[in-house]
């Protein structure tokens, strides 16, 4: 988004810390998309991503399914990087602590040099943290390290009991950059284990001074953040992820419905239920909250199944902790069968083929590829649309968003007794509220404002006669159109497909008819409701 190459960033960092490993998160089979890679595309990116510079891969799977990690895992040690396995952590009826030893087993039977608790939702309580790494450090010989957000106020009093069970390391982040959707301050478990046999030998005062640099640096992405201040207990319930959270409430924004944030959380543990009691963590916390939007947002559960939610039902994505929705599943798989195997068993080689299309379209397009084409090639696979316009506009910083700015800070107005009374309109979190101030100055009255009629032309209702409109659900842009004009459709017939909240929505007949009027084009932006073609 930025025109910022990954690979150089990766480079440019190693070059500043040589000595210090760095790590990232690899999505298992799914690398950092949203679907699976053939095993060649794995080995590849992870051959990269070493040479490049990056020292250990903590290596997950949205379902916990060791199938899903086992490429990654093994490609990671082939490479020399240190592998670590990852388990993400969640509860529901189907989650016991047999369930995580169990995987910890598997992951260690495929190789792995440490092993992760990731809590990405802040769900994890002292005593359960306590009790998983005690039995954990017990049954295995193995490096274990613990992952909690602080968004729901536990993580402290998590990590501390981790500890004193015994666990080898902890994430943490630096204070200025700590709490609410991230990590707890490291500085504060610096000093609570200062002088005991934890104690881990920092240099508070050290850390301080990158905690100053860092809060400068917070200035400058001011904009994007979330709109928690503190804890969310919301979230022992829904179980979303800081993450996530933070991608509900822009997307949310983004289809003016900022006020629908509560039902959309209740939304989303009914639909988790539906899809097995999966964890939510990338990839699958985005498809449930998107899931769960859709619901919210059109009025009638699963009147639009987001294709992704459609995989998951039917096993694309792996095994799920307990079945899924069974007339949901059947409705999806029309008839065919579910997907038992590892599902990356059933993709074919594909870096071939990736590599020469990326090469054609840079041909066609006069795109200088990097002297390490294969880097570009990665890039692409991964992100096809953002990918390929980085590509085409590398050094052209015009064609990308503008590097985040500190806010120059602005000059207090001198206070001034009001002369009289009067009415002001003013806005606050973006709701306009009307202010009648009496004389003195004190507020007599504080009402909602009218919202004037808008000056944005507004499409015209199809005329009688003409058809059922097919309207968009959500806002996004058009990924691709299928139908064309004059076509005749059956009932449930995909017509065109919406890219919305980072995953694809396929636009379905919701009766039979001739596809007349198609008002929209592959790359179109529309808002919800906007008419997208008729049926006849």
């Amino acid at each position: 988004f930025l025109g910022e190459d990954p690979w150089l960033r990766l480079r440019e960092l190693k070059k500043a810390m040589p000595k210090t490993p760095l790590q990232m998160l690899l999505r298992g089979q799914n690398l950092l998309g949203y679907r699976h890679y053939a095993d060649d595309v794995v080995e590849r990116f992870v051959e990269r991503a070493v040479k490049n510079g990056m020292d250990v891969f903590r290596v997950f799977d949205a379902m916990n399914d060791p199938r899903n990690m086992k490429a990654a895992l093994q490609a990671v040690r082939s490479h020399g990087a240190h592998a670590q396995g990852t388990l993400s952590y969640t509860t529901s009826p189907a989650h016991t602590l047999q369930t995580w030893l169990d995987l910890t087993e598997q992951l260690l039977e495929t190789g792995v040099d440490s092993i992760a608790i990731k809590d990405m939702s802040g769900i994890l309580t002292p005593m359960a943290a306590y009790e998983l790494v005690s039995e954990i450090k017990k049954r295995f010989e193995v490096r274990l390290h613990l992952h909690c957000h602080a968004t729901t106020g536990m993580a402290e009093m998590a990590l501390l009991k981790a500890i004193e069970a015994g666990v080898d390391g902890v994430d943490t982040a630096i204070s200025s950059m700590s709490a609410t959707y991230g990590h707890p301050a490291t500085e504060a478990l610096v000093a609570t284990l200062a002088g005991t046999e934890h104690d881990t030998g920092l240099d508070i005062l050290k850390l301080e001074n990158i905690a100053a640099y860092f809060r400068e640096v917070r200035k400058k992405y001011h904009a994007f953040e979330g709109q928690l201040k503190g804890y969310d207990s919301r979230i022992l319930v829904a179980q979303v992820p800081g993450g996530m959270l933070t991608n509900l409430e822009s997307q949310l924004k983004q289809q003016n419905a900022a006020d629908k944030l509560d039902q959309v959380l209740a939304e989303i543990p009914r639909v988790r239920e539906d899809l097995g009691f999966i964890p939510l963590v990338t990839p699958t916390s985005q498809i449930v909250g998107t899931q769960a939007v859709l619901n919210v947002l059109t009025g009638e559960r699963y009147k639009t199944i987001a294709k992704e939610t459609a995989g998951i039902l039917k096993g694309e994505y792996g095994h799920t902790p307990v079945p899924v929705n069974a007339a949901l599943q059947a409705r999806v798989l029309e008839g065919g069968a579910p997907v038992t195997c590892r599902p990356a068993d059933l993709l074919k080689p594909e870096l071939a083929e990736l590599e020469a299309d990326v090469r054609r379209q840079a041909q066609e397009k006069g795109i200088t590829l990097a002297g390490n084409a294969i880097d570009d090639v990665l890039t692409v696979a991964l992100f096809p649309q953002i990918g390929l316009k980085f590509l085409e506009n590398r050094n052209n910083p015009a064609a990308f968003e503008p590097l985040p700015q500190a806010e120059a800070a602005q000059p207090v107005a001198k206070a001034e007794k009001p002369a009289a009374s009067g009415i002001y309109t003013v806005e606050v979190e973006g709701k306009a509220f009307v202010v009648k101030v009496s004389d003195g100055g004190d507020i007599s009255q504080l009402t909602a404002a009218v919202p004037a009629a808008s000056s944005a032309p507004v499409q015209a209702a199809a005329p009688a006669g003409a058809g059922t409109p097919v309207t968009a659900p959500l806002a996004g842009n058009i990924w691709k159109v299928i139908a064309t004009e004059g076509q005749t459709v059956a009932e449930g017939d995909v017509l065109l497909i919406l890219e919305a909240m980072k995953m694809e929505t396929e636009i379905r007949a919701a009766q039979a008819g001739t596809v007349r009027g198609i008002a929209v084009k592959s790359g179109d932006a529309v808002s919800v409701g906007d008419t997208l073609m008729t049926l006849a």
